[in-house]
This record gives C-alpha cells, structure tokens and sequence, in this order.
C-alpha cells in the first residue's frame, strides 16, 4: 500500500467554528475511505495562551501560539485555515497568500469590500488553492436543486425568497462581543450564507434594497453588566434582489426570530415547476411539477418531497450509510474534502475567495441601501 500524503493543518481561531474544522479534519476518513492523503493537525492560535493550550491538548495539536505569523510560517503547515473574528481576516489572508500557503477561509471573507479587495490584488501570482467555507451548497439537498436548476426543472423563473432566522439576540442582556461591532452583523454573518445559496442556484444578484434594524443600541460588557457597549452591527436585514433580467425576489436575515433555531430556508419558482428547502429539514428537497395532472381531483399535482438523505455522488454516501438522516456537521466534512481534494490534486476549488469577495461587494452594496433607502447596484467582481 501506498504511503498517504501528508497535509500540516494550521488554525487561526479555535472558537465555535475552528472547533468544527477540526473535527472535519479528525472524521473525513470515515466518509470518505480511500482517500489518498491525511491531515495532520500542526498548529493552532488563539488570541490567549491558556485557551490555545487547551485547544491543543483537547484536540492534538502539536503545537500552540497566540501569534497568526508562528501557525502562517510554521514549516509543515501547509494548509492554513482562517477562523478568526472578521476584523482579523483581511491581515492574515493577505500573510497566508504571501507566505504561498493553501486557505480555507470561513466567511466572511472580510469586514468590508475595501478589505476584500486587497484579497483579490493578492491573489494575483498565488499558486496555491483557496476555498471559502460555504458549507451550505454542500448538503445532497441543496446539490439535488442545483441540478435541477440546471437540467431546466423550472423553466423560467417568475420569483423566489430565501430566509435566515435565528433568535440569538432578542434578549436585550445579551453580552457585548465583536459580532456587534462593525465588521459583525446578521449581514456578515448570516446574509452571505443565504445569499451564496441563493447565487449559486439562480445566478447572482444586479441590485439590491436593503432596510436593517438595531434591536439594542447598547449591551452590557461581558463580565460587567452596569458597563455598556454601543452595538454598531445590524441584527435585522429584509432585502429585494433584482437581476438585469427582470427577475426580483426577497431575503431576510435576523437574529430576532423568536423561536427559531438555525432556519435556513428558500423557495424558487418558475413557469415549469418550483423548489423548496429547510436547513432544519436537511434530507429532503422538496420539488413541484407543474407540469403533472391536476385531475381527476388533484390528480399527482402537489410537492414531492425528494429523500437526498446522504446521497453524495460516488465517494461519501457509503458511511454510515446512505439512507441515514444527514447532519449540520456533514457538510462541513463535504465542504473541507472539496477543498482538501483540489489540495491534493493541484487545481481550483470552488467557491474560492473570488465569490468571497462578491458576497463582500454584496454586502457593502446592501449596507449602503440601508443608509440612503434606494437601490445599490452590485458591481461585478
């Protein structure tokens, strides 16, 4: 047997979600068995020494640091992941890009369009490989509807909407943090997700409308609660997207869904037939032909709610097996073997930082229709 290929893995950022890249790293050979390559976990960096400690231990890293330049120019890191707070992306992604190192970026890609585009100057002359974490096209579901998007399932399409709804920060107590300030923000955070979605099934968007809402003007200063913080970050964002085309539809994104969990959901229609999904409901997609009989009393016209489960084409369906329920933390694995797979391989990955950067000329787009209440046209990147 062939010896594995060996990959350094590098983290900036050991929070909820470098947690979740690790662990990709840790069980990617459980669904996809076979794979040429492994992943050996070198360093990480926090910003305190006693939780970048504790991370390494916990999770087996060789090595800790609280400087992003050790983990950047480590010898035997060779994949350097970016999961810091956004104000910290701009920094390290243009070290990363100079040093040649592969990354894998979680988004946003920046804290603003400014930033995003000293990213893309950067990337002329790198050679390595480059992908945003956007784990939501990486679901059999949200695959399943790509391709049908692109066998024509629908026809033209007449409209669609598309929802993120958490409930994080309805409560008015809730502690300060850097997602409240201004590189945070439901638009950064949640928007890109579902907007990625969105582009990456019906084409991207020409102009946007954008309204937004602070819902606390202040929070009190974790550990000091009589201390507060001004909140400079949107938890609220209604949008109307319109292509060239004609085509218009509507996306929200909150943190002030009462009751709502991790609500990612869209629906698209056109004249042949229309498509729905619910993250909280990731095995299924749900499909309606227009175009099937409606008699005798309803006849087989109604939504058919298609079992994607676990079905990835070839590599990855196998474990556990395919007809188990799929999880959140799968397609993050799917996500990271995309990447890891155009490491070893020596070529593109999808969606690399390029569509990074257009979420982030989205976003400023949309932020600055908030302000001046008319619509922004989103420039092609």
């Amino acid at each position: 047997m062939q010896p594995l290929k060996t990959y350094g893995i590098g983290l900036l950022g050991c929070g909820f979600i470098g947690r979740v890249h690790a662990f990709s790293h840790q069980v990617m050979h459980y669904y996809y068995p076979g794979l040429p390559w492994r992943a050996r976990l070198a360093a990480v960096c926090t910003s305190r020494p006693q939780t970048a400690q504790q991370v390494a231990q916990e999770l087996g890293f060789e090595s800790w640091t609280t400087d992003p330049a050790e983990v950047i120019e480590r010898p035997g890191v060779d994949v350097v992941h970016v999961c810091t707070p956004n104000a910290c992306h701009k920094d390290e992604l243009l070290a990363v890009l100079a040093a040649g190192k592969h990354v894998y970026c979680d988004k946003p890609l920046t804290a603003d369009w400014a930033e995003a585009k000293q990213v893309l100057a950067a990337l002329e002359g790198y050679r390595g490989v480059h992908q945003m974490t956007l784990q939501n096209r990486f679901y059999p579901a949200t695959m399943c509807a790509r391709q049908l998007m692109a066998e024509g399932a629908l026809g033209e399409l007449t409209c669609f909407r598309a929802v993120f709804l958490h409930a994080g920060n309805v409560d008015r107590s809730k502690a300060h943090g850097w997602k409240f300030e201004p590189a945070g923000g439901v638009l950064n955070d949640l928007a890109t997700h579902v907007v990625d979605l969105m582009q990456h099934l019906i084409g991207r968007f020409d102009e946007v409308f954008c309204a937004d809402r602070i819902w606390a003007r202040e929070r009190p200063v974790r550990g000091n609660a009589r201390r507060p913080a001004p909140v400079e970050a949107e938890d609220h964002a209604c949008m109307t997207c319109r292509r060239d085309d004609g085509l218009v539809g509507a996306i929200e994104a909150t943190k002030l869904a009462t009751g709502m969990q991790d609500e990612l959901r869209f629906e698209i229609h056109g004249e042949r037939g229309a498509l729905a999904f619910n993250l909280m409901e990731p095995n299924w997609l749900e499909f309606y032909d227009a175009g099937a009989a409606g008699e005798p009393m309803g006849g087989r016209a109604g939504f058919t709610r298609i079992p994607c489960v676990r079905n990835y084409p070839e590599l990855g369906a196998s474990w556990p097996y395919a007809k188990s329920s799929i999880g959140w933390t799968r397609s993050h694995v799917a996500c990271l073997h995309n990447f890891m797979a155009a490491v070893h391989d020596g070529r593109r990955a999808e969606p690399g930082l390029e569509v990074g950067a257009q979420l982030q000329q989205f976003v400023d787009a949309a932020k600055l229709s908030a302000r001046e209440g008319r619509f922004v046209r989103v420039e092609t990147v």
